[in-house]
C-alpha cells in the first residue's frame, strides 16, 4: 500500500471554533503521518472534500478496531473556516457509503486498483456495490479487524427497518495474501443470539458457512427506525 499522506487543503482556513479544533486534532491530525489516502474527492467549489483513509496507527491500539476513516471536510470559502465529520469503519464499501450519504458522488470515491486488495469475484463486487448504496440502512453493532494471518474482517449489522425478515447481518471479508485479493460474503440471521453464535463459532475456528441472506428491502424515508444501542462485542476466543 503506497505511503500517501493526505493533503486536507486547509491552508488559510481555521476551525469554526476551539472545540472543533481540538476534535480535529484528536481524531485526525495527531495521526496524520500514519494516514494513507485510499480515495478522495473535492467539489469544484472548494466547499467539500471527501476521503477514505487507512490509519496504520490503529494496529498498535486495541486489537480488532476498525482501521478505515471516512472523513468529510466542509469549508466556508468566504469566512475561511472549516468543519468536519468522520467515522471509523471496518470496510472500504462502508466508508464509501457513509461519504455518499453526505453528498459525495459514488463514482468519485471508488478505490483505485493500486489501493488495498482487489475483489476476487463477481459476488464480492456485487455485495460491495450494494453496501455502497444501501449501507445507511444498517447500524454497525460491532466489528473485528484481524490484520495478521489469516487476514479477515468480520462485521455485525442490524437493519434499521424493523420489518426486515433477517434484521441481523454478518459480513465476512477474507484476504488471500498470495494473490492479494479478497472475498466478501454476507449472512442473514433472524435474531441477535443466532448471529453471535455464528460469530463465536467462527472465531473458535469452526468452518460454518454463513446462512444465505437476500438483499434488505429499502426502508421508508418517511419513518426510519431508530438505531439500536450498541451491545457489548461478542466473545472472541484466541485463535
Amino acid at each position: 500500500m503506497p505511503d500517501y499522506e493526505p493533503d486536507f487543503r486547509l491552508d488559510g482556513y481555521r476551525p469554526v471554533n476551539d472545540r472543533l479544533a481540538e476534535q480535529f486534532r484528536q481524531h485526525i491530525t495527531i495521526e496524520q503521518d500514519m494516514l494513507t489516502v485510499l480515495a478522495e474527492h473535492h467539489s469544484q467549489d472548494g466547499e467539500h472534500s471527501f476521503y477514505v483513509l487507512h490509519n496504520r496507527a490503529v494496529t498498535w491500539g486495541i486489537p480488532g478496531e476498525p482501521q478505515l476513516v471516512a472523513l468529510h471536510l466542509k469549508r466556508d470559502v468566504q469566512a475561511r473556516t472549516f468543519g468536519f465529520d468522520h467515522a471509523m469503519l471496518p470496510l472500504a464499501s462502508m466508508a464509501q457509503s457513509w461519504l455518499i450519504a453526505r453528498g459525495c458522488p459514488e463514482e468519485k470515491i471508488l478505490l483505485s486498483e493500486s489501493m488495498g486488495t482487489a475483489p476476487a469475484d463477481q459476488a464480492t463486487r456485487a455485495l460491495e456495490r450494494r453496501l455502497r448504496s444501501d449501507g445507511d440502512h444498517f447500524a454497525v453493532l460491532t466489528s473485528y479487524t484481524h490484520d495478521s494471518e489469516p487476514m479477515e474482517i468480520t462485521v455485525l449489522l442490524r437493519a434499521l427497518d424493523e420489518k426486515a425478515e433477517l434484521p441481523f447481518r454478518v459480513l465476512l471479508e477474507q484476504v488471500d495474501t498470495g494473490t492479494w485479493t479478497h472475498t466478501l460474503r454476507e449472512g442473514g440471521f433472524a435474531t441477535f443470539d443466532a448471529a453471535t453464535r455464528w460469530w463465536e463459532a467462527h472465531w473458535r475456528g469452526e468452518d460454518i458457512p454463513l446462512p444465505t441472506a437476500t438483499p434488505a428491502l429499502r426502508h421508508s424515508a418517511a419513518a426510519p427506525a431508530a438505531a439500536p444501542a450498541r451491545p457489548a462485542p461478542p466473545r472472541r476466543p484466541g485463535r
